[in-house]
């Protein structure tokens, strides 16, 4: 069980330094893309000839495809809390790509999840032993889950539906709580592919299970919901809130989407749970401080245009004649009309 979870650790690492310089490279080829035309935060798809964004996609599927392996070796808890690892990896690139400063106190969020990660580590439960995706499928299936699924689809409707037109663009929660959601269910999904793939090295072919593809489908459309989502947050708000607001809720309900389908507690002493639960605490509150002690984003510059550019009122007299308007000019019957012209471009 230590040698599986500490395979599962090393797999883990090396999937947050890939995904963590991901976040960054993106946002760069994000940020070339909209220069040059609509950006993805307003549904622009620029940056699919944006070569810099399709490396950041390379590095990020080299990284979710580390994190798969660790799935098959580690459970979820164990697993999902080393994605804090990924943030400090974006935060210290950010510094130096991106000009946003990493300050003292972030360099102790850093340090808090490092921490708390290695409390997790040492505490993790061992994987309980599953011989088929049959047993796989009774565990999702049950009603616990069924509930929980049922209940984030719903939720994530609402936040596609109602909340994305009215608050988008000025709510982070609207994208990152896309992402998150559907991510919990993603981890369920990659985790029961990576057991069947590991059955069926073993020569325990699992391929001719409906329940497989069952899985692969709902694994396929979570991940292209996600991306899309995660690029419209990174395109949107600063790095610096997207990545820690991203990892604290997708931690918190992969972790709790895993305790209800894998049971990941079941069999563990108190102490185990509670010093698992307070490393997940650490790593939080390292993101937290990370996230805090960052400077955001400067405006866009249009609207540094428009704060910036003067405003001049005229006035059309009924005769046709036209006046410069005065902040003290007292206002004339005879005035028939006001035209505005709000700023210069």
């Amino acid at each position: 069980m230590f040698t599986a979870n500490l395979t599962g650790f090393g797999l883990a690492v090396a999937s947050s330094a890939f995904i963590g310089s991901s976040f960054i490279i993106k946002k760069k080829g994000l940020q070339r893309a909209g220069a040059s035309g609509s950006r993805a935060g307003s549904g622009g798809h620029g940056y699919l000839r944006e070569p810099l964004w399709w490396i950041g996609m390379i590095a990020m599927i080299v990284g979710e495809f580390a994190n798969f392996i660790a799935y098959i070796y580690a459970p979820a808890v164990l697993v999902t809390p080393l994605g804090a690892l990924s943030i400090i990896v974006s935060a210290v690139l950010a510094h130096f790509m991106l000009k946003e400063k990493l300050r003292k106190m972030g360099i102790l969020g850093c340090i808090l999840c490092i921490v708390g990660s290695t409390i997790i580590v040492l505490h993790a439960p061992g994987e309980h032993a599953i011989n088929s995706v049959d047993e796989i499928w009774e565990l999702a299936t049950q009603p616990a889950f069924l509930l929980y699924t049922a209940s984030a689809v719903a939720v994530v409707l609402v936040l596609v539906l109602y909340c994305e037109p009215r608050y988008g663009q000025t709510n982070i929660m609207v994208y990152i709580g896309v992402c998150s959601i559907f991510g919990s269910l993603t981890v369920m999904s990659i985790k029961a592919i990576g057991i069947a793939i590991k059955l069926t090295l073993e020569g325990f072919s699992q391929a001719a299970h409906f329940q497989t593809w069952v899985f692969v489908m709902v694994a396929v459309t979570c991940i292209i919901t996600q991306l899309n989502y995660l690029n419209k947050a990174l395109d949107t708000f600063n790095t610096a809130l997207v990545s820690p607001i991203h990892y604290a809720m997708f931690t918190s309900l992969t972790i709790f989407a895993s305790a209800i389908m894998f049971k990941d507690w079941a069999g563990q002493s108190a102490s185990s749970i509670v010093s698992v639960l307070c490393g997940f605490v650490t790593v939080l509150s390292g993101t937290v401080v990370l996230h805090s002690t960052r400077d955001p984003d400067a405006p866009p510059v249009s609207d540094v245009y428009s704060s910036l550019s003067p405003q001049i009122s005229w006035l059309v007299h009924a005769n046709g004649e036209i006046w410069k308007h005065k902040d003290n000019d007292e206002m004339h019957p005879e005035f028939v009309a006001i035209i505005r012209q709000d700023h210069f471009k």
